[in-house]
């Protein structure tokens, strides 16, 4: 005796994305959200998030879950303004299913973006040595780990100038009005 069964609903196909409110990801976000109308694809804007100074310490601290519920209500915030930043109140004009995951931003973007439909979308910034030694690269994690295709977003150009702006206002240097184009 044999038993056939009917097959299940096709799964949707998702446009994963790493959200942590900086321009980088906020430009990641909107590419996906594009993605995602083009693929007809769900989007999945993942905020990943740690207690402040790591899983170890938050266990250790005697109001420890208090403090976690509240860095979560951040979170989820945060993603909710970075939502509403770049998608503005007509939304994507797609499904939508945000996500607050506690753990590491790599590891977890990884463990979501797990079908072979998926599509998982990271920034990538502009970094330095010390920056790259002192905090691990997400974007280059997830692209060596990821089972799904990996689309690595550049920066977008207003960050180059906000980044040269704040070296200019840190080092106290002048402005370079020679540079400043007239508006009509």
């Amino acid at each position: 005796m044999s038993a056939t069964s009917e097959p299940g609903p096709l799964p949707t196909p998702r446009v994963v994305v790493g959200v942590c409110g900086s321009l980088g990801s906020l430009t990641a976000l909107a590419r996906a959200a594009d993605e995602a109308r083009g693929r007809e694809a769900e989007l999945w804007p993942v905020l990943a998030w740690e207690p402040p100074g790591g899983e170890l310490t938050s266990r250790r601290s005697p109001g420890s879950s208090v403090l976690t519920e509240e860095w979560e209500r951040i979170a989820g915030e945060r993603l909710l303004k970075a939502l509403d930043d770049v998608l503005g109140p007509r939304g994507p004009e797609v499904r939508v299913r945000a996500l607050v995951a506690r753990g590491l931003p790599g590891p977890t973007l990884v463990g979501i973006a797990c079908g072979e439909d998926d599509v998982l979308v990271v920034g990538t910034g502009r970094r330095g040595l010390l920056h790259r030694t002192l905090w691990p690269s997400t974007s280059r994690y997830c692209l060596a780990r990821a089972t799904c295709p990996v689309l690595a977003v550049p920066p977008s150009p207003l960050q180059a100038e906000l980044e040269a702006a704040h070296r200019r206002n840190f080092w106290r240097l002048r402005l370079d009005a020679g540079r400043l184009e007239p508006h009509s």
